[in-house]
């Protein structure tokens, strides 16, 4: 029996499979992401504190009002 002939083992009906292979892509270190990642986040939360939006009549916008002041 050759090698392109060999079954691959069943798992969740064959719909499954991982491969090894190294896909060509961008590669970016975890750390620069949780990095980049915060610094949106408060970039965000400072936009907010400086020109906060104007209150508007919903519910979930005087969650939110109460919830960054």
């Amino acid at each position: 029996m050759s090698g392109k002939n060999k079954q691959l083992p069943a798992s969740s009906a064959g719909l499954l499979r991982f491969f090894e292979d190294e896909t060509e892509g961008v590669k970016i270190k975890p750390e620069i992401v949780l990095i980049v990642t915060s610094g949106l986040v408060l970039t965000a939360i400072i936009i907010n504190q400086i020109s906060p939006a104007p209150p508007s009549s919903s519910s979930t916008s005087a969650f939110l009002a109460l919830l960054f002041r």
